[in-house]
């Protein structure tokens, strides 16, 4: 009996041992990277805040939290003025800055270049603005010349709409050259930063910027939910006399709120806890090291796309720091490489969008991103493309990024 027993014993140790190999085996099988321009990597620390207990968004530890959290925030923008935070994503925030500072009929320019240039064109077209839609090929690098040659041919007009950094091509333009331009029209100036802001440098301030868009599920290290944007006096003062509809995303209903640390509505808690967490790692790094980094990482990026001999899509300078787009050769779908990166290595990178779809691929490398998660996309994408018949010298990819990691940028 004693024998059977034993012999049971280990015939159950057997079966277990074997489950949890075998499930240990899935979860590494399963193990996930986030390598695209939005949503990125949470840190643990941010997740872990996620998991607290929800609090009551009137009570005082919750006021003490936000109010925490708006003065990170101000930090982050470089600004003294305003910044509403609004539970909604990136998309709210842009459409915020339509519909606070537009009445039918009013004049905006939108210079794009890129899938979120369209966007601000679209918007503004949808709250009745007589649009000027400056559109440069997708890719191409705006240029202050562009926005004054512009200004000049159409005479008047209220409100200029930029992207700084535009995610479907990778491209991060001269935002103070070109708001430089569009003040000196009389412009006010909005800016999508949605994916720029903490990854590279953003002087609100300094470079005149009336309105920041950005959102919380980027640079910023938070899950997607929290929308951002900051507004001048004389936004604020145009938002007072426009006469378009809007409720929730209205920036004085906002504005007074938060002026008392409330909100008008029920805030995300759980979310603006986690930014408070993410807000604090950042400005721990410091804003100067943060953007080192990523323009590093950017650089790694290039470097081991080139070793691979593929051609950039997005502009090889520093300044493309938070997403790099990549040509596919001529034969191979970037769809169907982005399938194989996502359900052979559990590597998630980004296609092209809109007429580039199929074309590029896009490696996001901002947030909390390291050299390593760079290395691992280009390891993965080289063998997806050799796979496909592309002729890559193998192993060159991650030995030139580690190199170029190794660096100093300069900003």
């Amino acid at each position: 009996m004693e024998g059977r027993a034993t012999g049971r014993k280990a015939a159950v140790r057997h079966i277990w041992f074997q489950a949890t190999a075998a499930a240990t085996l899935r979860a590494m099988a399963e193990k996930q990277y986030l390598l695209t321009p939005g949503p990125t990597p949470v840190p643990p620390a941010v997740l872990a805040a996620l998991a607290e207990p929800v609090v009551h968004h009137r009570g005082r530890d919750f006021k003490a939290i936000y109010e925490r959290c708006l003065a990170r925030l101000h930090d982050v923008y470089r600004t003294d003025h305003d910044v509403l935070l609004f539970t909604n994503s990136g998309t709210g925030a842009f459409e915020s800055a339509v519909a606070n500072l537009t009445s039918p009929g009013d004049r905006a320019l939108v210079l794009s270049s890129g899938n979120f240039g369209e966007r601000w064109a679209s918007m503004a077209k949808s709250f009745a603005a007589d649009v000027v839609h400056v559109r440069l090929a997708w890719g191409e690098v705006p240029e202050a010349d562009d926005l004054r040659a512009a200004l000049s041919a159409e005479g008047e007009v209220r409100v200029v709409y930029l992207v700084h950094s535009e995610t479907s091509t990778g491209v991060v333009s001269d935002i103070q050259a070109l708001a430089a331009v569009a003040k000196e029209a009389g412009a006010l100036v909005v800016v999508d930063a949605v994916s720029s802001l903490g990854a590279v440098p953003v002087e609100t301030d300094a470079w005149g910027l009336d309105v920041v868009v950005s959102g919380s599920q980027k640079a910023l290290m938070c899950p997607p939910g929290l929308g951002f944007v900051s507004v001048s006096p004389a936004a604020l003062e145009t938002a007072s006399r426009a006469t378009s509809p809007r409720y929730v995303l209205d920036w004085e209903r906002t504005r007074a709120a938060q002026a008392k640390l409330d909100a008008p509505f029920t805030p995300a808690v759980s979310l603006v806890k986690a930014l408070d967490v993410a807000l604090g790692l950042l400005l721990e790094e410091g804003l100067e090291a943060g953007f080192e980094r990523h323009a590093r990482l950017g650089r790694a990026c290039r470097a081991g796309v080139k070793a691979m001999g593929l051609e950039l899509f997005s502009p090889d300078d520093d300044r493309s720091a938070v997403v790099t787009a990549i040509c596919m050769p001529e034969s191979i779908d970037s769809t169907a490489v982005v399938g194989t990166l996502r359900d052979r290595f559990g590597i998630t990178v980004a296609n092209g969008q809109g007429e580039l779809k199929g074309k590029i691929v896009r490696i996001g490398h901002i947030g909390w991103s390291d050299v390593f998660d760079i290395t691992t996309a280009l390891a993965a994408l080289e063998l997806t493309l050799v796979r496909a018949g592309a002729e890559i010298e193998r192993g060159a990819a991650v030995s030139s990024a580690l190199d170029v990691y190794s660096e100093p940028a300069h900003v």
